[in-house]
């Protein structure tokens, strides 16, 4: 082997050796963060008021049910109308929390699409992002 081929060598090394370090930097980073968003997700609450003022509903950060109160105007409501100010506020709850839930999970999202994929690294190597795993979708 000729002294420029190793050369060559070396140097694609030391840069593959560069891309791994960043990459498990990266995933130390993230590992320290998981604790702590698992808490924040685990703490999320979300409320909203119906347009009509008659419902407010609290839910978690799954979007569950967690406390709906009634205005005193409500009891004097149709049963129908009552509904539709539950689901209304209920939905509107259930988007805040989802908002409240990607901006936690974010920096870690956002590290992940940072990190080089694995045809970077290896060419022609099967890419790990398209290997089905349920991604973040960008708004």
């Amino acid at each position: 082997m000729e002294q420029w081929e190793r050369d060559g060598l070396r140097s694609a090394n030391f840069g593959m050796c560069n891309q791994v370090e960043h990459i498990l930097d990266t995933l130390a980073k993230q590992r320290a963060q998981v604790s702590e968003v698992y808490e924040q997700l685990a703490a999320v609450r979300a409320s909203a008021c119906s347009a009509d003022g008659l419902v407010t509903v609290t839910v978690d950060g799954a979007g569950v049910l967690t406390d709906v109160r009634f205005a005193q105007e409500a009891f004097r409501s149709t049963p129908e109308k009552l509904g539709k100010s539950v689901t209304e506020a209920g939905r509107e709850a259930a988007r805040l929390a989802t908002e409240q839930n990607e901006a936690i999970t974010a920096p870690i999202a956002a590290g992940a699409d940072a990190m080089p994929d694995l045809p970077d690294l290896v060419p022609g190597a099967p890419s790990l992002r398209d290997s089905g795993a349920p991604r973040r979708r960008d708004p």
